[in-house]
């Protein structure tokens, strides 16, 4: 029985299915690996370390044995974006410039352990994660309009990738000013980070609000009502 062009083009050579049985091997081998790694570092890198690692193993015994296959099964390598507004009742100037002084920023981000100012344009990060672990990253302002814009973009060896912007617009009717932080990031494990980081209460949505409305807070009282019941006052 002759075979048509289709059936032809249908069949895999040796070598394809070599390399196939390769890639195969390579994700059981490098999945069981990460799994055992994660498990070891017992830290929020380590848990979506175990989790990917898991994630391959089942690619691998499933023969879906591609990379790429692999990452989007497990929503790897896709960043999360969140927005968020917020009308606080004080002149666009003067939000900014609290917000600009980036080493008060852990005064109302919760998650933000310091920023310190290396330069004018350049700045260190340390945030809190999950599990008493932390993250860093060096931060450039790419572009900034006084009182009305600052945008920024991590350095390409963050521990997170991020970038976003914070506009100041003044409100409809002279109600004060809207402030809207548009943040876009890609954490190790992408999307796998955002589910994993929601079990420990992490939302980073959820985050972010509870950010504006303390900054919101700070700016219009001068404090921020803490679940103690205890103010933090503004410097």
């Amino acid at each position: 029985m002759e075979l048509t062009p289709q059936d032809k083009s249908s069949e895999q050579s040796p070598e394809s299915i070599e390399a196939g049985d390769k890639e195969r091997w390579a994700s059981l081998i490098g999945g069981g690996a990460m799994v055992l790694m994660g498990l070891r570092q017992r830290s929020l890198r380590g848990v979506l370390m175990a989790v990917a690692g898991g994630g391959l193993l089942y690619q691998g015994a499933k023969k879906q044995s591609t990379l790429k296959q692999a990452q989007e099964a497990m929503g790897l390598n896709q960043p999360i974006k969140v927005e968020k507004t917020v009308t606080i009742n004080k002149p666009a100037a003067e939000l900014y410039s609290y917000w600009r002084d980036f080493a008060k920023l852990p005064t109302f981000m919760k998650h933000l352990e310091s920023v310190t100012l290396i330069d004018s344009k350049k700045s260190h990060w340390v945030a809190k994660a999950p599990l008493d672990a932390s993250v860093e990253w060096d931060a450039e302002i790419i572009q900034e309009r006084e009182n009305e814009l600052i945008a920024w973009a991590s350095a390409e060896d963050a521990d997170i990738e991020n970038s976003g912007f914070v506009r100041f617009k003044p409100a409809p009717d002279d109600r004060g000013t809207e402030v809207k932080v548009v943040l876009e990031y890609n954490p190790p494990g992408g999307a796998i980070a955002s589910a994993v980081a929601k079990l420990f209460g992490e939302e980073p949505e959820q985050q972010i609000g509870d950010d504006l409305r303390r900054f919101k807070q700070l700016m219009e009282a001068g404090e921020i009502a803490t679940t103690e019941g205890q103010p933090s006052g503004r410097e």
